[in-house]
């Protein structure tokens, strides 16, 4: 039994041994073969490293080739550059002139076209104010038409009118030196006819005051000494106007007695030379017309006129 074991024991060592050999070995042909791998990796990298760096090489050239091309490119491009610069600088030079004159020719343009509006303008309100004035003017020369024929009208009346007070004051002057007493009658005759505030009027609708003024003068010292004057007033036809109070009297004219009416009495002393005035407010207002005043004494008719109211 220790004999076999021993044998045993010893196979089983040898086993052992011979296993550790075989794994010994294995291990060895794994390195190896691992060592082999790795080489043959290494080899293939470094040629495909050489291979890289040949055809890097090969790019590196050919950059090259390039950038002294682009660097002659760019040699040619900044000379270019610095020439369209200059060309640049010029154009803009001429394009602030451009844009400059540009700007002056439209600032007076500017000021062109407002004096143009402003002239258009006065001309338009001028012809407004021509056409205005002459609608004025058409209307003034209608007017004046109406004027002109209406002046005819009022010409050929006041002619008419003038007629008939000339053949009444030459009436009147007859009847004067037919009535009147050689050394007792009066000069410088005078007749106004005033509104209510004193002012002379021709207006029928404005009279209001008889104002009769006249002179004696050279009078005789018989006829001189206190005196009763009359003041007679009557239309173109002797109808004496209206009066509340009128007056009746006579007086002697030429050695015959005549029945006179008159609107206003007074008692005056006669002078030699004297200037006299008498006034009769009017009660009614007297229609247009012809109308005659005289002023008598006890012994005649002194004076007469006539006149016109509108």
């Amino acid at each position: 039994m220790s004999y076999n074991n021993k044998t045993k024991r010893t196979q089983q060592m040898m086993l052992l041994a011979i296993l550790i050999l075989l794994l010994a070995l294995f291990g060895t042909g794994f390195l190896a073969y691992k060592h082999s791998s790795e080489k043959n990796a290494i080899h293939t990298e470094r040629e495909s490293l050489a291979q890289q760096l040949g055809e890097m090489e090969g790019l590196k050239i050919k950059l090259q080739k390039d950038v002294d091309s682009l660097q002659q490119s760019f040699a040619i491009v900044v000379q270019e550059n610095q020439s369209l610069q200059g060309s640049v600088a010029m154009a803009q030079f001429t394009i602030d002139e451009k844009q400059a004159a540009i700007k002056k020719l439209t600032r007076q343009k500017d000021s062109k076209i407002k004096s143009l509006k402003a002239q258009l303008e006065s001309l338009l309100a001028a012809k407004a104010d021509l056409e205005s004035t002459i609608r004025n003017l058409q209307a003034e020369n209608d007017s004046l038409w109406q004027l002109t024929g209406k002046l005819t009208e009022d010409l050929a009346l006041e002619r008419s009118e003038k007629a008939a007070l000339a053949a009444l004051n030459a009436t009147i002057e007859e009847e004067l030196k037919r009535l009147t007493l050689a050394n007792f009658k009066a000069s410088a005759f005078r007749v106004e006819v005033e509104r209510r505030k004193p002012a002379v009027t021709a207006k029928s609708r404005q009279a209001k005051r008889l104002v009769v003024s006249f002179d004696l003068a050279g009078v005789k010292e018989l006829y001189q000494g206190v005196r009763t004057l009359y003041l007679v007033a009557t239309d173109d036809k002797g109808t004496p106007i209206r009066s509340k109070n009128a007056i009746q009297a006579k007086v002697n004219v030429n050695g015959q007695e005549m029945d006179i009416q008159a609107v206003k009495r007074q008692q005056v002393s006669i002078y030699d030379n004297q200037r006299l005035t008498m006034t009769h407010e009017l009660e009614d207002r007297l229609k247009r017309g012809f109308y005659r005043v005289a002023i008598y004494t006890d012994i005649g008719l002194l004076g007469a006129a006539g006149f016109r109211l509108q």
